[in-house]
């Protein structure tokens, strides 16, 4: 019996933020895979190692969490006033499908370094020391991200002393500006809060009726009062992610999230977009330990944010919905505003499992609708291994 042979194409493996990624330049991919397409979905499932019923992706490059099962493909941007294509794909760990749905805002802090480095931002817009400003099209949701990449001598910078919670050693600094984040294409017509409101009444059948803020900033989001549900908001994973009854409530409530913000139109579709809407709830400042065991004081935060991602409570928090709670935060009446004390603000602080980040926005009514022009946070990157994946030529 014949067997096909391995394959290998050219792919670089990076930390963005508190995320892990495999990046590709779309013309690095085999033909059928350059195409959306099931060629391309099947390839990157196999890259990853996925499905694995196991839950484990032993037989691949994911590392068996959200912030590890995920793949980019980058490409020269044709359309004015953008570098670079960039287009994200959060793979299922335990189902064979690719969710193309959102963006990783967390990865998005790795997309100029790798830009740069694979040749992909033209030579002149690049200091050989100083800051590139790397202007990124995210093609997923169709919105402009800018990352500010520091260069030192010819190269990008990738150490430093810049230190992230979630992240074990310090590196260098990307300060990230994400463009108009509010949601355009989905729900409510292209309105931030798809159902016109600030606060809603969500009834969960089953769960209960919950006061939500249901917003499209970076990412849809769905924010609940951690009281509502049983809990402080000083949770880490473990309480969380060891209660399959937690987890199926909340997976419940982002069915339900999702049909009433308009991104699906039967509960069913749900379990076919596990990458968006996000769930998170917010608390009032509280003291807690972080999960890496350093003491998070009330007085260090404005409130507390836990999200869960893909079915689980993530270690820290996705970039994409620090977008969400940093745009929130702006807007008085929200409940994550009402978490941060009701008071008007550009900027908020919150403390998340692995310990606090600090994300900017500025909110404006202009006819009755709330804009946001910009959301900015600082991040980091580096490329873990780059050079070759392979997989079976039978693969996709």
């Amino acid at each position: 019996m014949a067997h096909a042979a391995q394959i290998k194409i050219p792919a670089t493996y990076m930390r963005g933020g508190t995320s892990k990624g495999v990046f590709f330049s779309l013309e690095d991919l085999p033909p059928s895979a350059r195409v959306p397409g099931a060629a391309r979905d099947a390839l990157l499932l196999r890259v990853i190692g996925s499905p694995d019923p196991y839950d484990k992706q032993i037989d691949g490059m994911g590392g068996a969490t959200s912030s590890t099962s995920k793949s980019v493909i980058l490409s020269r941007s044709t359309r004015a006033g953008h570098d670079v294509d960039y287009l994200f794909g959060q793979v299922s760990i335990d189902k064979p499908f690719v969710d193309w749905s959102g963006n990783c805002g967390n990865l998005s802090a790795a997309v100029g370094s790798f830009a740069i480095s694979a040749g992909l931002v033209d030579p002149g817009r690049v200091p050989h020391n100083g800051v590139a400003v790397v202007r990124i099209w995210q093609a997923n949701i169709g919105k402009t991200i800018i990352a500010h990449v520091p260069m030192t001598d010819g190269a990008v910078q990738e150490t430093g002393d810049f230190e992230l919670d979630g992240v074990t050693f310090p590196a260098a600094e990307v300060q990230l500006e994400f463009i108009d984040p509010a949601a355009e294409e989905e729900g409510g017509g292209g309105s931030m809060f798809p159902t016109g409101n600030l606060i809603d009444e969500l009834e969960v059948p089953g769960v209960g009726t919950f006061k939500a803020t249901l917003i499209n900033a970076g990412i849809p989001t769905i924010f609940i009062d951690a009281q509502d549900l049983g809990y402080t908001g000083t949770e880490l994973q473990g309480a969380i992610n060891g209660d399959p009854q937690a987890l199926a409530m909340f997976e419940t409530v982002r069915a339900y999230g999702a049909l009433r913000m308009g991104l699906i139109k039967h509960l069913d579709e749900a379990a076919q977009r596990q990458h968006t809407p996000k769930v998170a709830f917010v608390a009032k400042p509280a003291d807690y330990v972080a999960s890496s065991g350093k003491a998070i004081k009330a007085g260090d935060v404005d409130l507390l944010v836990r999200a869960l991602s893909m079915g689980k409570l993530h270690h820290a928090m996705m970039g994409t919905a620090a977008v969400a709670i940093g745009t929130a935060a702006a807007i008085s009446g929200t409940l994550v505003n009402q978490a941060a004390g009701g008071v008007a603000r550009n900027a908020v602080r919150f403390g998340h499992p692995s310990g606090t980040l600090r994300v900017g926005a500025e909110a404006t009514q202009v006819n009755g609708e709330w804009v946001v022009k910009k959301a900015i946070m600082s991040r980091s990157a580096r490329v873990l291994m780059e050079g070759f994946v392979r997989v079976p030529g039978d693969a996709f």
